[in-house]
């Protein structure tokens, strides 16, 4: 069971990097805010999530314990498989957290691939969990959309956008911007 990697950045892939320890190259599977601020040839360390299948081993990487832990607890819901966790672990953990406590279920709905059923059932599995949760305060990851037209980024969804794209962009957006259409071509100029 690998637990910890700490290497180079070979390569950076859609959601994944294939990261140098050793002179061996791991596909480690991170989410898309540490995809970002990585480049290739960077040292990084990342906690690891081993999942073993008949078939295939799967690493899923991690930058702090915290989010290592949250996303072993998301695990554990049943339904929720590691490509899922991921997307849940890609928007702002303490806004998630919050949602799970709260009962949210909008919210937590607005994460793909999580459907009414799924918000509900994480709910009733993590409400009593998410609280012994250690969440890293600090970090700066993409919000519920809370501060985004949802109108626009589903749009530009539509659009074949990367959800953690369009909301990275948007997160800086005028003031004066408001409408749906300006937003989007706001987006567009920008990207």
């Amino acid at each position: 069971m690998i637990a910890y990697l700490t290497g180079t950045v070979q390569k950076k892939l859609e959601k994944a990097i294939i990261l140098n320890a050793g002179a061996v190259g791991y596909l480690v599977h991170v989410i898309p805010p540490t995809l970002e601020k990585t480049s290739e040839g960077a040292q990084v360390e990342f906690f690891i999530h081993t999942k073993v299948r008949e078939d295939d081993i799967s690493l899923y990487g991690f930058e702090t314990y915290q989010e290592l832990t949250f996303f072993q607890t998301v695990l554990n819901v049943n339904g929720i498989g590691p490509k899922l966790a991921l997307e849940i672990l890609s928007h702002n953990p303490i806004k998630v957290k919050t949602a799970i406590l709260k009962g949210d279920v909008a919210a937590l709905s607005k994460i793909p691939g999580i459907g009414k059923k799924t918000a509900e059932r994480i709910i009733v599995e993590l409400k009593s969990k998410v609280d012994m949760v250690d969440i890293d305060l600090d970090r700066t990851q993409q919000p519920l959309e809370e501060e985004v037209n949802d109108e626009a980024v589903e749009a530009l969804i539509g659009l074949g956008y990367q959800r953690y794209e369009v909301v990275k962009t948007l997160k800086n957006i005028p003031e004066t911007v408001k409408s749906t259409e300006e937003i989007i071509t706001y987006f567009l100029r920008n990207v």
